[in-house]
């Protein structure tokens, strides 16, 4: 089994490569922000509070998050090889949480892969996707709030995987197959995990 954690600051790329992690190593893919795009669209309870918080570019509170999460891992990735978790976590007591809901379920997390991207390409990306697929969060005051959110309570994660020894820094800029080929020679050198 293969836990993973991909990392990383708003428009470094997380979508596009858990695509290919999922093609090539066969997890199952829980997208935090799907999830909750998907409550918003059908107008759930959920959809409602979250839309608040999105709204202003804050985070969801980790409680709600987690028991999401806790409700997506029981209802989807029972017997699949391993789980990608793409934008979960977000803060400290979240990772806390996960590594409880991983122990409860009799597995662990096995790497966490931190893309890092210069803020401004970040910023030129999101602003290009906004224009691209009218993602209503992708304008430049929302793209402001959401990195200072991710550098206040998102990036110091970074030093508590570090000190778990389950941070991977990967370069997040340039050829996306080339970045996809550090991340999988980074997964065989960590967990020993070999593509399907």
């Amino acid at each position: 089994m293969l836990n993973l954690v991909l990392f990383g600051a708003p428009g470094s790329g997380k979508g596009t490569q858990s695509a290919k992690l999922i093609d090539e190593y066969g997890l199952h893919h829980i997208s935090t922000g799907e999830v909750l795009r998907d409550h918003i669209k059908r107008g759930t309870e959920l959809g409602k509070i979250a839309q608040g918080y999105i709204s202003q570019g804050q985070l969801i509170p980790d409680e709600l998050m987690i028991s999401i999460l806790d409700e997506v891992l029981e209802k989807e990735a029972k017997g699949k090889k391993g789980v990608i978790f793409d934008g979960f976590p977000r803060t400290i007591p979240q990772a806390e949480a996960l590594k409880g809901l991983l122990q409860k379920r009799g597995t662990d997390l096995h790497a966490v892969v931190g893309l890092e991207v210069p803020e401004d390409e970040l910023v030129e990306r999101m602003l290009n996707r906004g224009k691209e697929t009218g993602r209503a969060d992708d304008n430049l005051e929302t793209i402001k709030k959401r990195l200072e959110v991710y550098h206040s309570q998102t990036s110091p994660l970074r030093d508590y995987y570090h000190k778990e020894g389950k941070y991977m820094p990967i370069n997040g800029s340039g050829v996306v197959d080339e970045i996809f080929a550090s991340i999988a020679k980074g997964l065989e050198e960590k967990t020993g995990a070999c593509r399907k």
